[in-house]
């Protein structure tokens, strides 16, 4: 990566912010503050940027949009829904968050296509959603990689902006109530701190096994993740203060890939719920067991009541199966998968006993011939219409796996970061997977980025007003 021009490190330390994360939060915020001319100081952790939203392969929602076919106002009642019975607990401060997050879904992708060049033309319908409302690019790279690339790349050109990667925060400053930077570690042990305020950005939990997931979901243990393995960071904002929500509340993605080439990894790649929402079908022992396009949760619920068949790790053999037309809707993602041999094209009787059966029952009712006993009424891209045993589909192995973390510290709706009693943190703003209370017990698949873009742009205003007011820029 070609290091840019910056201003000097002790003038970005005394007169410009700290983010900390390069996620698609993070690079949300930093691009909100370069676009009010305040200088950033960029942490991340890993050797290369991007975070977990670089793997983001389903896509961003947003609605309404003139990528939608339909008219749709049901992304707030929609993602209330989903949220389930977490809505009971802060109910009026929940509403503001989802209220945020779904009335700011179409300057979201209007920023993103307009302002930055991204692709978001094809839209699709994922699980738990009413209508198709999950944007992503029509070429070959997936709406993550594009996305954060693309703004990585345009920071990248501003001297306003400084990366650093292998850098660890190991403490947030605070000065009386204030917060006035944060203590980082390099990879050789030194010690070094930035002075301004601070975006948190750094993720969610998921992939810290023995730590926060074993704490607070100690019935997890043992599954795989789709998350690297790195400690939680929200005891660095606990510790000076910040409120959390909903710690508990960890997403299971139902479909993770099973690798044939290391079957017993931890570590799995996810089978994108777009597969599902362009028309693919699950089998279990050879038949459908739930509407594929059920919430996360409800598809997880229904694999994990059958019998396990692997306990290192614990996981389940679910056949994902999609036809022609699937593939041709989601040729980017089926190609990728393929060369990664975790699926391969087959017949159906290699699918096993009473998958042919399964799948003219899926087809009769995406025809239009009968209704899905199973109350699915979405069919998508699936296109073929006479299936025998020798129709060739293509399939993949896949199992339920730790994917998101919905709890984290607790934001407001202009991103602040709250103590006790929703009293905000000066000089602290959050965004992204390490907060909570925006998705309660069950996060819709394309809102992830989503949540990124608009509360990580919303921390960036702030911040910029911040320092604006503050005057240090």
């Amino acid at each position: 990566m070609t290091t840019p021009s910056v201003l000097p490190a002790q003038n970005l330390a005394k007169h410009g912010a700290i983010v900390v994360g390069s996620g698609l939060a993070g690079l949300s915020a930093a691009s909100q503050l370069v676009a009010h001319n305040v200088p950033v100081h960029l942490l991340e952790r890993s050797a290369k940027p991007g975070g977990n939203s670089m793997k983001a392969s389903s896509g961003i929602n947003g609605a309404p949009t003139h990528y939608q076919s339909v008219s749709d106002d049901a992304f707030y009642a929609d993602t209330v829904k989903s949220a389930g019975k977490a809505m009971a607990a802060m109910t009026a401060h929940r509403e503001k968050l989802i209220a945020t997050l779904t009335n700011s879904s179409s300057a979201a992708i209007t920023w993103l296509v307009d302002n930055k060049g991204i692709d978001l033309s094809k839209v699709a319908q994922l699980g738990g959603h009413s209508f198709p409302r999950t944007h992503r690019g029509a070429g070959q790279t997936p709406p993550g990689a594009s996305i954060v690339t693309t703004l990585l790349k345009s920071l990248q050109g501003s001297p306003l902006f400084q990366l650093q990667t292998s850098c660890t925060v190991i403490k947030v400053l605070k000065t009386g109530t204030q917060i006035t930077g944060v203590e980082y570690s390099c990879d050789n042990g030194e010690k070094k701190e930035l002075h301004g305020p601070v975006i948190f950005a750094a993720g969610g939990f998921a992939g810290d096994a023995e730590g926060m997931l074993a704490q607070y979901r100690p019935d997890l243990a043992g599954y795989p993740s789709t998350n690297d393995p790195r400690p939680g960071t929200q005891p660095l904002l606990t510790s000076i203060g910040a409120q959390l929500l909903d710690m508990d509340l960890v997403q299971v993605h139902p479909t993770g890939f099973i690798d044939p080439a290391n079957p017993a990894s931890p570590l799995k790649f996810l089978a994108a719920e777009i597969l599902r929402g362009e028309g693919g079908l699950l089998l279990l022992d050879g038949k459908r067991f739930i509407d594929e396009l059920e919430t996360r949760e409800n598809v997880t619920n229904a694999i994990i009541a059958h019998p396990q068949t692997s306990t290192t790790p614990r996981q389940w053999t679910v056949q994902l199966v999609l036809d022609e037309g699937v593939y041709n809707a989601a040729k980017s993602h089926i190609d990728f998968y393929l060369w990664k041999k975790l699926m391969k094209k087959a017949t159906i009787s290699e699918l096993g006993t009473g998958a042919l059966e399964s799948i003219r029952q899926f087809v009769d009712a995406a025809s239009g011939k009968s209704v899905d006993p199973l109350h699915r009424t979405a069919f998508a891209n699936w296109t073929l219409t006479d299936p025998t045993a020798e129709s060739m589909v293509y399939v993949g192995t896949v199992t339920p796996v730790v994917h998101f973390t919905m709890g984290g510290v607790l934001i407001n709706e202009k991103a602040e970061v709250l103590k006790a009693g929703e009293e905000k943190i000066e000089g602290l703003w959050a965004a992204g997977e390490v907060t909570g209370g925006v998705h309660g017990g069950n996060r819709l698949g394309g809102s992830s980025l989503l949540e990124c873009v608009v509360f990580g742009r919303i921390a960036g205003d702030q911040c910029a007003e911040y320092v604006k007011k503050s005057g240090v820029a």
